[in-house]
């Protein structure tokens, strides 16, 4: 079964003008799945197609000629601000973990400073106990000091939900576990973005480890602990 592999493509030819379709790799998308991409075209409606095209200009708007150069000019908060501003969105909601919690302070700040309502929700919102998921002591971060009882989990859910109660424009997560990010934006009602992404061994810079030499490749083969 033919499955798409762009990543394994070092040709890049749907970033060319004209390109012959010959040269294609046998699992470029655009070589078996056109039927796909025709399809999923006709969904850019008035709403998607206002998403798309604020979403370019806003892209192109992040970078400026500089002395001659193309640049980089914006970080990710200000392309965030100047999208919802194009979107024409005032109320804003970030889901922040505990540990983040001041980076989400710092978010919300530069936020409301830019003109926005901002609501936040911390993670451990719920106050319920990760035994009553079905963790078992074990599982919990307490058990690798020695301790037991009380732990309040993560809770994605009550998060969307209690941001949904708000009728909020735009939902942007800052830095959620991996897979609560995910059952926040699987719940949520309005579009969601990611401001900050977690990752507890590189100061939430995911990136590092596909660079040094000291992450890779010990990292990838660590084995289970239990």
């Amino acid at each position: 079964m033919i499955t798409p592999q762009c990543a394994k493509c070092v040709e890049r030819f749907c970033y060319r003008k004209e390109y012959d379709p010959e040269q294609l790799s046998s699992f470029c998308p655009m070589k078996h799945k056109q039927d796909v991409i025709d399809s999923a075209m006709t969904k850019y409606d008035e709403e998607e197609t206002r998403l798309y095209v604020n979403s370019t200009i806003n892209e192109q708007r992040a970078y400026q000629k500089i002395r001659g150069r193309v640049m980089a000019v914006r970080p990710r908060l200000l392309e965030i601000i100047k999208f919802s501003e194009m979107m024409g969105w005032k109320k804003l909601g970030v889901a922040f973990c505990v540990g983040l919690a001041n980076e989400a302070r710092r978010t919300m700040e530069i936020l409301e400073g830019a003109g926005f309502d901002v609501y936040s929700v911390c993670c451990k919102c719920g106050n319920v106990d990760k035994s009553e998921w079905g963790i078992s002591e074990d599982d919990k971060i307490i058990s690798l000091r020695g301790q037991e009882g009380f732990e309040a989990g993560c809770n994605p859910i009550v998060q969307a939900e209690v941001l949904n109660s708000e009728n909020l424009d735009l939902h942007i997560i800052v830095g959620l576990c991996i897979g609560h990010d995910i059952q926040f934006t699987k719940h949520s009602k309005p579009p969601v973005t990611t401001f900050l992404v977690k990752d507890r061994l590189t100061g939430h810079n995911p990136m590092a480890t596909l660079y040094s030499n000291y992450h890779h490749p010990r990292l990838w083969k660590e084995d289970d602990p239990k």
